[in-house]
């Protein structure tokens, strides 16, 4: 009995972290998405407002945010299907969060005879399971369309609807060459599977055998699939406030809250998928598991523990820089219009990705011993 109740504590602590994770870092882009682009833009961002002579560089706007969200009046359109208006935010918010669970963000932590791996959801095929969460998003938009009784939003919706569909579409193509290059569909494989050295023949032990290296078109695809699947700059014409009536139009309060929310949490889980398919995870240049051995013969003894810890925050950090890389696209180019992004995605972005896979195989092939 006390040996089933740790397990569960243990499973319960990995979906815990990584949902605090996650919630915390998409809520903290509420911040950096005013305060990066101010100074983009060489302006005053969010850091007027104090509380008791405070403004702690505007981290307050988020939490004024969150009340005015909570307090605000909830309304409904007389004529919309009630039980799918109220569902559509939870759908969309449910499905971001949920794919993030099997993305890896350590490798096997051992305590007490157990091993415990960095994983909310450990799955022989999680590319498939986080590509298929991120699908099933696109039901959340198209509820929320339909479900208001306005043509706006339910044009709006659809407009989201073909953009989601066309960048993952993309997405599953381009990552087929990541799980060809490491032979294996399970994230936390993939990410051991660049611990080693590329092409140690030529380079050594010096440079990782990185996804971006194994994979660069591969990684400027999903990428650019990623930013697309967000919903955001440049590819916000679903939402885009200025000139263009999106597909939540009729919601207010923390309805409308969640819609948001949710585009930061897909960031977040695009940084994070990015992270462990191209840029190493929680694999850290040079750490092995009894600690640091770099490639002039100098070695560095670490625990157990430190290591682990060592990996958990390198992981960290590379999401965090790619949710700053991911913001800093979304402030520097201007909007695609709606063919604009449709030719990209279905004859731009998928005939490149399948052509990727063509070449992986064929170099596969040709590196294969007789």
């Amino acid at each position: 009995m006390s040996a089933t109740l740790t397990d569960l504590g243990i499973a319960l602590g990995r979906v815990g972290f990584v949902m605090l994770f996650v919630l915390n870092m998409g809520g903290l882009l509420t911040w950096v998405e005013r305060k990066q682009s101010a100074v983009m833009q060489d302006r005053i961002g969010a850091n007027r407002a104090s509380i008791f002579g405070l403004r702690l560089f505007g981290l307050f706007h988020p939490l004024a945010d969150a009340l005015k969200m909570l307090t605000k009046e909830d309304f409904v359109p007389a004529r919309a299907d009630r039980a799918l208006f109220n569902l559509a935010p939870l759908v969309s918010v449910v499905f971001a969060l949920v794919a993030f669970a099997a993305i890896p963000f350590g490798d096997v932590l051992r305590i007490g005879g157990r091993e415990i791996p960095l994983q909310a959801v450990t799955l022989n095929a999680g590319i498939l399971y986080v590509f298929a969460m991120l699908s099933l998003g696109v039901y959340g938009v198209m509820m929320a369309g339909w479900a208001s009784a306005n043509n706006y939003a339910l044009l709006g919706g659809q407009r989201a609807a073909a953009l989601m569909i066309s960048a993952e579409v993309a997405i599953g193509a381009s990552i087929m060459g990541v799980a060809m290059v490491y032979g294996s569909l399970d994230m936390m494989e993939i990410v051991r599977g660049q611990g080693g050295p590329l092409l140690q023949q030529y380079f050594g032990d010096w440079i990782p055998k990185w996804g971006v290296l194994t994979q660069p078109l591969a990684f400027i695809l999903f990428l650019t699939a990623g930013i697309a699947s967000t919903k955001r700059i440049p590819f916000d014409f679903p939402e885009g406030e200025s000139e263009i009536i999106g597909y939540f139009v009729e919601y207010s309060g923390m309805k409308f809250g969640m819609f948001m929310m949710a585009d930061f949490v897909e960031t977040v889980v695009i940084a994070g998928m990015t992270t462990a398919l191209f840029l190493g995870g929680w694999q850290v240049p040079y750490l092995m598991a009894d600690g640091l051995h770099f490639p002039w013969g100098v070695a560095v003894p670490l625990g157990h523990v430190t290591v682990v810890v060592l990996q958990v925050l390198a992981f960290c950090l590379k999401v965090a820089v790619m949710c700053w890389f991911l913001m800093l696209i979304r402030w520097t180019l201007p909007r695609f219009r709606y063919d604009q992004a449709m030719r990209l995605g279905w004859l731009g972005l998928f005939p490149l990705s399948i052509l990727n896979v063509a070449i992986t195989g064929l170099v596969l092939l040709a590196g294969r011993t007789p």
